[in-house]
């Protein structure tokens, strides 16, 4: 078979995924999203699938030219015919936390109250829609970065007057407010294929949004985690993680995001207000680089299954997730992804407290 081409930016996120691979002997190559050049008079490329794992955040490393490259890159290669992991439409949600949050509205499922902004002078007059303290992101962030809160309107105020509320780099944010967390802590749930493949609990470091799962270094009880995925010389983070089964209801949820947005692998993210005890989604990530140590937090290692994933979509063409269950969930025996009992459908009743 032709190579299984990786699209990437980020030097260490994928160091399991190409560990995988070369066990298996698949072939593959690694293509940098912030170097690239393509011909849009090609009808075809020499890869039997393209799976695109570049990185909103690629800006916080000197290669934001990559951001809307990837998305044209990806565009032409659908035109063309050729097999796309993460392809452009999942790309665009990722490049948007508004778009997000219309998926969401266009679901019925619950988000944190909002507001969609293009000037940081009109940041001061959003929030009066919310409750404080509200959060001010940047549309395109990725691990954290252009989050900025604020205690009140007199804090936010300021910032804009002294020229300080930046909107990222397409001139896009919202104005979210901002919920204490119910122990401290937000989930995450990782998909494959549309299903459910594990969640985790994550417990940020004070005063940071940082939530990047290759980036934890301890689990919730304070064992040091092997960060495989991560330099060497990474600093620790101050993230804690543990493995963690949310309610089926909540899962049927996920599964139905995940499926809306074509999600063949990401992470969804959500809270529990401490204040009335409700689920809260807020981000859909496209970019999934796994937790550390996964062995050690969730029981098995979800690079094998990606694998699996990729390896299937390569040497039978399986189209991208749609509405409908794919070949891959249809075949996939004993793996996480097919096992989970969640198939509850999607709820349309009121948000209720959780426990």
């Amino acid at each position: 078979m032709q190579p299984i081409a990786i699209f990437h930016e980020h030097p260490d996120w994928f160091k399991p995924l190409f560990a995988e691979l070369e066990r298996r002997g698949l072939p593959f190559v690694r293509l940098d999203a912030s170097s690239h050049a393509y011909d849009p008079g090609e009808d075809d490329v020499p890869y039997s699938l393209v799976v695109n794992r570049a990185s909103p955040s690629a800006y916080l490393r000197g290669h934001g030219q990559s951001t809307f490259y990837t998305l044209h890159w990806l565009r032409h290669l659908e035109r063309i015919g050729i097999p796309v992991v993460n392809g452009s439409s999942v790309y665009s949600f990722e490049l948007s936390k508004a778009s997000q949050l219309d998926l969401l509205e266009e679901l019925g499922l619950p988000y944190p109250r909002s507001r969609a902004i293009n000037d940081p002078g009109r940041a001061v007059a959003a929030a009066r829609a919310l409750r404080y303290p509200v959060l001010v992101k940047a549309n395109i962030g990725g691990s954290g970065a252009g989050i900025v809160r604020y205690e009140s309107e007199e804090a936010l105020a300021g910032a804009v007057a002294r020229g300080e509320v930046g909107l990222g780099i397409d001139g896009v944010g919202l104005v979210q407010e901002s919920a204490p967390l119910r122990d401290g802590h937000i989930v995450r749930v990782e998909t494959l294929g549309g299903k459910y493949l594990y969640a985790i609990k994550v417990y940020p470091a004070v005063g940071s949004f940082d939530l990047c799962p290759a980036d934890a270094c301890q689990t919730a009880n304070g064992i040091e985690l092997v960060r495989g995925a991560c330099a060497v010389d990474a600093p620790k983070t101050g993230l804690r993680v543990e493995g963690y089964t949310p309610p089926s209801e909540i899962v049927a949820q996920i599964e139905a995001i995940s499926r809306r947005a074509g999600l063949d692998v990401g992470g969804i993210e959500y809270l529990v207000d401490d204040r009335d005890g409700c689920h809260y989604f807020y981000d859909v990530n496209a970019l999934s680089n796994f937790v550390a140590d996964p062995l050690n937090v969730i029981g098995f290692d979800p690079w094998v299954t990606l694998v699996d994933y990729l390896e299937s979509r390569a040497t039978r063409r399986i189209p991208a997730v749609s509405g409908a269950a794919t070949a891959f969930e249809r075949s996939a025996d004993a793996s996480p992804v097919a096992d989970h009992p969640a198939a509850a459908p999607l709820l349309s009743s009121p948000v209720s407290p959780l426990p």
